[in-house]
């Protein structure tokens, strides 16, 4: 037997989660059964949203169960195999993050192929927070060269990488982040305008100086005031990519909607929802395009890393209290 520790669901977060909705426990891992392999993980992720999945409601997944081992992206290297498809020393990707090590079936595993990347970049800049960014604004938004391109949350996992992706593809980009420290890290990224939306007390009035021909393509991570302040400063004809809305993902009820809804129709907008999930075919050229750009230096990316299994819950409430500069990690090993 294996030991292994994973942390579980202990209760469901009424509002922001606290630490004593999550509990730490250690299981014992059999020898992997035919057709599985044993994978000890390397790092996991935590993701915002992870949190619609702690309530029992409807969604585009099943909510978490109660006392069972949360899930979510991880990277590990095979320890055992009971199958052919993959061998010990083989790294992998998986949902079976939030535990140390696990068995699972073959086929719900993916090998890496060896790759000039560090292992963890597959679960940030070539993972699925990268493929989010470069599907939301290729496929969705339908951005092209020239377009003024606005991010919110534009110092986070997947604002980083769009921000990057709109500059590469010859858009003006302003980005939007709070705090003078991520403020400065997302003008080192090469965007042409930065909103300090903490220092800003009127947001929309920050746009229109950032962008006073208007937004062509609006990224959306936030929700709140900054899809208001979009709408206000959008062109016609303007594209919403909605990836996220994580200034309401703890609230206990509905925020009123934006004030200004009516422009949608004014400015014949469009706004379109999108789960990454759903886009997997566009994954290969995504692969091919950010490491040739991350090896040509025109993307870079930052992660924020907390160390060992106990850290992971401390981790995820980072991603609401702001403290994680671009992708946030737990590495296990």
């Amino acid at each position: 037997m294996t030991k292994s520790r994973e942390i579980r669901l202990k209760s469901r977060p009424a509002g922001a989660p606290q630490l004593e909705n999550f509990e730490l426990a250690t299981v014992d891992l059999a020898p992997p059964a035919p057709g599985q392999a044993q994978v000890k993980n390397l790092y996991m992720s935590v993701d915002p949203y992870m949190r619609g999945r702690m309530s029992d409601r409807p969604s585009y997944v099943p909510p978490f169960e109660i006392g069972s081992a949360l899930q979510g992206g991880a990277v590990g290297e095979v320890v055992a195999s009971s199958d052919d498809a993959l061998k010990p020393g083989d790294l992998v990707s998986s949902m079976f993050g939030w535990r140390e090590a696990f068995n699972a079936d073959a086929k719900q595993l993916q090998k890496i192929e060896p790759h000039d990347l560090p292992p963890q970049a597959f679960l940030g800049v070539a993972g699925m927070p990268g493929l989010t960014a470069y599907v939301g604004l290729t496929r969705i938004a339908e951005m092209k060269a020239g377009d003024i391109v606005f991010v919110s949350a534009a110092a986070g996992a997947v604002g980083q990488i769009a921000c990057q992706v709109a500059r590469i593809k010859g858009c003006t980009v302003i980005g939007s982040a709070g705090g003078a420290d991520k403020a400065a890290y997302v003008k080192s990224l090469g965007v042409d305008a930065v909103i300090d939306y903490k220092a800003e007390p009127d947001l929309k009035a920050a746009l229109r100086r950032a962008a006073p021909k208007g937004i062509d393509v609006y990224f959306e991570n936030v929700g709140g005031a900054h899809l208001e302040a979009a709408l206000d400063g959008a062109r016609i004809g303007a594209r919403f990519a909605l990836c996220g809305m994580i200034a309401g993902y703890n609230n206990e009820k509905p925020e009123p909607g934006p004030s200004n809804l009516m422009l949608i129709i004014g400015k014949r907008l469009r706004l379109q929802g999108f789960i990454v999930s759903d886009h997997f075919d566009l994954a290969p050229a995504f692969v091919k395009d950010v490491s040739g750009w991350i090896k040509s230096g025109e993307l870079t990316y930052r992660e924020t890393v907390d160390d060992g299994i106990e850290a992971a819950p401390g981790a995820f409430l980072k991603l609401f209290s702001g403290e994680n500069m671009g992708k946030m990690l737990v590495k296990l090993s």
